[in-house]
C-alpha cells in the first residue's frame, strides 16, 4: 500500500463478476483491468479521452466487505490516479471491513483514508454509492471530493440492527442514510439520481469538467440574463436559468441541489473553461445566507481553489438570516467557513451583483475586500449595510415615531430613504470606493467575465479539500 508505480500488468476481464464487470463497463469508454483481488476490481482506461481510474467493490463477494487484500486495492488505484494525476472514481457497494479479519482490516481502511487524503486537492476523487455502504465504506465517499447517489445507495455509520440495540431507535436503512436523507438533510451527497446508470453517468460528466478544464466554445452564444430577474426587487425568482445564461449550453451540473436550498453551487464551462459558480437563490429564503449555507458554499469554494476552477458569484443576497435558532445553530461559525475559504483561495475571482447585497452577505459574497479580482453590478443594483428603508427605520426612529398619520408616515419614510440612499451612496458609493469595478448591461454578463478570465493568470491553491 504504497505510493509507488504498479506493475501495469492487464488482466482478463472474465475474472471479476458480473456486477463488477457491467458497472466499470458503463463508467469506461474503453479500459483494461489492473487489479482483481478477493473484493474489489480496478479499471484503468479513458472516459472522453480523460485517463481515469475507477475502482469498484464486488457486492457478490461478503457483501463488498473490505479486507486487507481488497483496501490494498483501493489504495494502490488512489495512488496510482494520484501519481499519473488522473481522476479517480469509487463504486461504493460495501458493508465496512471484513469482521472475520478483525483489527487488521480495521487498520487497512485506515490506510484507505490515508491514501485518500493524500489524493485531497491534488486529483478530483468521485464516489458513487450503489448499494449499501457502512462503517468505513461510508467514510471513504466522505473523504472525496463528490458523493453521486443512486436510489438503492445506503451510506451510515452503522446500520439499524445496531442502532435498534444500542439507542433503541426503531428506523430502515433508507431513512437512516438514503438518498434522501443525505441528499436534502445532511449534505453528504452531492447528487442524487432516480437509476444507478445516472449516478454512473453522472461521475462521467463530472471526471469530464474536471479532467479537462480548458476547451473552446465553438457555439456562438447570445443570452440575456437578465430576462430571468423580475423587474420588481420584491419578486423571487429562480436563480438557475440566470446561471445557464451565463454558462456555456448543456455544460452544467448542480451540486447539492436539495441541501442548503437558499445557495446554488455549480459547476460548468465558461467560454470552454471549466468554473464553479455560487449565487444566491431568491425563492429559497429570499436568498439568505444561513449556517446551512455557510457549510455548503465553504466547501464548494475550497474544493473549486484546490481543483483550480475560477469562481464565479452571482450576487442578489438580502443578508444572513437573523433568528435565535440560526445562532443556535452556529451561523458565526459556519458562517465563517465561506469568509475564510473565499479570502484564501488563490483561483480567478468573479462577482456579478445583479439586484443587490446588503451587510455582511454583502463582503460574503465574493466582495473585493475579501479578494474578488473583479466585482461587476447591473444597473440599478442596491449595495449598502442594509436597504435604506430599513436603515432610516433604525436611524430615524424617534423622527417616525412623531408621525402618527399612516400615509404622511410612509412619504416621510420613502424621503428620508431617499436622503440616505444619496448621502451613503449606494453603487455609486461603491464604485466610487472600489468595492464595484464596473456597471454592466446584463446582456453583457457572459462576454465581460470570459473576457475578462482569460486576462488573469492560471492560479490554483494548495490546501487539501478535507471535510468541514
Amino acid at each position: 500500500m504504497t505510493a509507488e508505480p504498479l506493475e501495469t500488468t492487464v488482466l482478463d476481464k472474465g475474472v471479476i463478476s458480473a456486477a463488477c464487470l457491467e458497472r466499470l463497463d458503463k463508467v469506461f469508454d474503453d479500459w483494461d483491468l489492473m487489479i482483481d483481488v478477493d473484493g474489489v476490481a480496478v479499471g484503468m482506461g479513458v472516459i472522453g479521452g480523460i485517463e481515469t481510474v475507477v475502482f469498484a467493490t464486488d457486492p457478490t463477494k461478503q457483501g463488498g466487505a473490505l479486507g486487507i487484500d481488497g483496501c490494498g486495492a483501493i489504495c494502490d488505484a488512489t495512488d496510482i490516479a494520484n501519481l499519473r494525476q488522473a481522476p479517480c472514481i469509487g463504486i461504493w457497494h460495501s458493508g465496512g471491513a471484513r469482521l472475520r479479519e478483525g483489527v487488521a482490516s480495521l487498520d487497512a481502511v485506515g490506510r484507505v483514508f490515508a491514501a485518500q487524503t493524500r489524493a485531497s486537492g491534488r486529483i478530483p476523487q468521485i464516489s458513487v454509492v450503489v448499494g449499501p455502504a457502512a462503517g468505513g465504506a461510508a467514510y471513504g465517499p466522505a473523504l472525496t471530493d463528490v458523493v453521486i447517489m443512486g436510489p438503492s445507495g445506503r451510506v451510515f455509520v452503522t446500520g439499524p440492527d445496531v442502532v435498534r440495540r444500542v439507542t433503541g431507535e426503531q428506523i430502515d436503512m433508507e431513512r437512516l442514510g438514503g438518498p434522501h436523507t443525505h441528499g436534502t438533510i445532511s449534505g453528504v451527497a452531492h447528487l442524487v439520481t432516480p437509476t444507478d446508470d445516472e449516478a454512473l453517468y453522472a461521475a462521467r460528466r463530472l471526471a469530464l469538467l474536471l479532467g479537462r478544464q480548458r476547451g473552446t466554445c465553438d457555439e456562438v452564444v447570445v443570452t440575456d440574463p437578465g430576462a430571468h430577474v423580475p423587474s420588481d426587487p420584491r419578486h423571487s425568482y429562480d436563480v438557475r436559468p440566470v446561471i445557464r445564461a451565463v454558462l456555456d449550453p448543456g455544460s452544467y451540473i448542480e451540486l447539492h441541489r436539495d441541501w442548503a436550498t437558499s445557495a446554488v453551487t455549480m459547476v460548468g464551462r465558461l467560454g470552454g473553461r471549466t468554473v464553479g459558480v455560487v449565487a444566491n437563490d431568491p425563492q429559497r429564503m429570499a436568498g439568505c445566507l444561513d449556517a446551512a449555507t455557510g457549510d455548503k458554499t465553504g466547501r464548494f469554494v475550497t474544493w473549486c481553489d484546490t481543483m483550480g476552477l475560477p469562481l464565479i458569484f452571482l450576487v442578489d443576497v438580502p443578508g444572513y438570516l437573523p433568528g435565535v435558532g440560526q445562532e443556535d445553530e452556529g451561523v458565526l461559525r459556519r458562517g465563517a467557513k465561506l469568509l475564510h475559504a473565499y479570502a484564501g483561495a488563490r483561483v480567478p475571482r468573479l462577482t456579478v451583483i445583479t439586484r443587490k447585497a446588503y451587510g455582511g452577505a454583502f463582503i460574503a459574497m465574493g466582495s473585493k475586500g475579501l479578494g474578488a479580482d473583479a466585482v461587476f453590478a447591473w444597473p440599478g443594483a442596491q449595495v449598502d449595510v442594509m436597504g435604506a428603508t430599513a436603515a432610516v427605520e433604525v436611524l430615524s426612529k424617534r423622527e417616525l415615531a412623531k408621525e402618527k398619520d399612516p400615509s404622511a408616515r410612509a412619504a416621510l419614510v420613502a424621503r428620508l430613504a431617499a436622503d440616505h440612499e444619496a448621502t451613503t451612496g449606494g453603487l455609486t458609493r461603491a464604485l466610487e470606493c472600489g468595492a464595484v469595478d464596473e456597471v454592466i448591461e446584463p446582456s453583457e454578463t457572459r462576454a465581460r467575465l470570459i473576457e475578462t478570465l482569460s486576462s488573469l493568470p492560471q492560479r490554483r491553491g494548495k490546501r487539501p479539500n478535507g471535510p468541514q
